[in-house]
């Protein structure tokens, strides 16, 4: 598994700006499900659709849960400074559009990017003001079954992401927050519950309490 990343220059944390929240797993840990039931609760998320150029699984749409593309396109893409990041993980390109990130952020939506600990590593060093969360699964046993229950990957592949899951855990350590996906619904609230906490933070609250902190500061001045 080889990791080539884009470089680009490091975003600030801007007042008003949304965030961007990294969520990444290894392959079968659960981000998807937890990501869906946030997207589904908690107002004023988005999505980053990414790119890749593995083949679509049963039930999959393109421009759903990827933009389904050639190795050629997406390489075309590359050479045009159109990802953020992206990566080869297991024999396929991943990448996360440059475009859509920057113009939700700009909105001021938050968006959350689900994506392997090769993206979340370059993410870290590109956007030092991202949130970053890991999902831990409960047990090599359990992501084994999760895996094969899913059936979409060849024998070949399904063993390829068994061997990489116990280093891919490894980088839990890297990442600002940690949820374990024993059960979906106390995992899918504490996901919604970061996202909260952050939107709470001081630096990220000066647009929204301007009015009030401005109203206190003229009535300060009227003692």
């Amino acid at each position: 598994m080889s990791n080539d990343l884009t470089h680009s220059t490091p975003a600030t944390n801007q007042p008003g700006r949304g965030m961007l929240i990294v969520v990444s797993s290894p392959s079968g840990g659960g981000k998807g499900t937890l990501i869906d039931r946030v997207l589904q609760t908690v107002p004023g998320v988005t999505y980053s659709v990414s790119f890749t150029t593995r083949p679509p699984r049963p039930g999959e749409q393109n421009g759903r849960e990827y933009f389904f593309v050639s190795e050629p396109v997406f390489r075309d893409m590359i050479k045009r400074g159109e990802f953020l990041e992206w990566a080869d993980v297991y024999g396929h390109l991943y990448g996360t559009s440059h475009k859509q990130v920057d113009a939700d952020r700009d909105s001021g939506r938050d968006i959350i990017l689900e994506i392997d600990v090769q993206g979340a590593e370059s993410i870290r060093g590109l956007v030092p003001d991202a949130v970053t969360i890991f999902i831990l699964p409960p047990s090599f046993e359990l992501l084994r079954n999760r895996l094969v229950a899913r059936a979409t990957d060849s024998a070949a592949d399904l063993e390829k992401r068994l061997h990489g899951a116990p280093g891919e855990v490894e980088q839990y350590r890297h990442f600002q927050y940690v949820i374990l996906n024993d059960d979906i619904n106390r995992a899918s609230a504490q996901l919604a519950s970061v996202i909260y906490a952050e939107r709470a933070r001081r630096e990220r609250q000066e647009v929204s309490a301007r009015g009030a902190l401005a109203d206190f500061a003229r009535v300060g001045t009227l003692h």
